[in-house]
């Protein structure tokens, strides 16, 4: 079995008296979907803080291909490639698609601030750029401004931005949040596509695109993971039927 691209080793976070997260251990190995679940509140969002440095654990440690990441904050850790895309869309509404995925392109690079414009002169990033518009299906949309994107294709501009990263994973928090079926579908199959370029941790709350897509799957409940197994055993975990899925269903 390959090595882990990514492993969480005892991560506990308290605000006050409430366990946000509580000795959570999992790991994320090349080119699988690791989905993370659970109810509302169960930590998984501070959970994904942690492992992408926006917050410090109380105890616990985050390793990236081997090493550590204590003390290196998430612009760090994004430059290391830890791609991750939001709950809430951080996509700038004001710039095109094309100006969008090339911003993320340079802060890649960990270049120091650049003007606007000479950025978008550099024939290095525009293709760099351009090749993760394509990857994310979104040829053709390059000058669009992003207001005008469809909510789908929102999403798939996130994914371009976190693939300008260069990444070696993917953090992707609820990317199919407000989504019909069509478009969940949709995003779905790029993900799939997406496993083979770098490894996806996965929260998301649609129960089909988690057991369609996810090799395995983490569930979180209080703060603590309950289970870890392929899809088929969380399934039939009479403890998740209990806490989670019997909720779902």
């Amino acid at each position: 079995m390959a090595d882990p691209i990514l492993d969480i080793r005892g991560l506990s976070k308290s605000f006050g008296a409430l366990k946000a997260t509580d000795d959570v251990s999992l790991d994320l190995r090349p080119g699988e979907i690791h989905a993370l679940i659970g109810p509302n509140g169960a930590g998984k969002s501070t959970l994904i803080k942690q492992i992408s440095g926006e917050i410090a654990p109380d105890a616990g440690e985050v390793v990236l291909r081997g090493r550590s990441l204590a003390g290196i904050d998430a612009a760090g850790r994004a430059r290391m490639g830890m791609a991750r895309s939001f709950q809430v869309s951080s996509v700038a509404p004001e710039f095109t698609v094309l100006q969008n995925v090339v911003l993320a392109a340079q802060g890649a690079s960990g270049a120091t601030f650049r003007f606007f414009r000479p950025v978008m002169r550099d024939a290095g990033l525009l293709q760099t750029a351009r090749d993760c518009i394509a990857q994310a299906g979104l040829s053709g949309r390059e000058a669009v401004p992003a207001a005008e994107l469809a909510h789908g294709e929102r999403r798939k501009l996130e994914i371009a931005m976190a693939l300008a990263l260069k990444p070696a994973l993917f953090l992707l928090d609820e990317p199919m949040a407000g989504m019909g079926t069509e478009g969940a579908t949709a995003l779905g199959d790029l993900l799939d596509a997406l496993r083979h370029r770098a490894p996806i941790l996965l929260v998301e709350h649609d129960m089909d695109a988690v057991f369609r897509l996810s090799d395995r799957v983490s569930v979180l409940v209080y703060g603590r993971v309950i289970a870890t197994g392929t899809p088929d055993e969380i399934r039939t975990d009479r403890e998740v039927q209990r806490v989670y899925l019997g909720e779902e269903a």
